[in-house]
């Protein structure tokens, strides 16, 4: 990790994957949110 903050799509996506993991239930919505964020996140010029 590059020491930056997590967006805000990306907080919202894993507070949304955890409580798809407490509850059981949306774990795939949950699950495509979170690859969204990810996706969304990688610079645009290399890793």
């Amino acid at each position: 990790m590059s020491g930056e903050q997590p967006s805000h799509g990306q907080r919202e996506a894993a507070q949304a994957q955890s409580s798809a993991d407490r509850s059981g239930q949306g774990k795939e919505a949950a699950a495509r949110k979170q690859s969204k964020a990810d996706r969304a996140a990688v610079p645009k010029h290399g890793l």
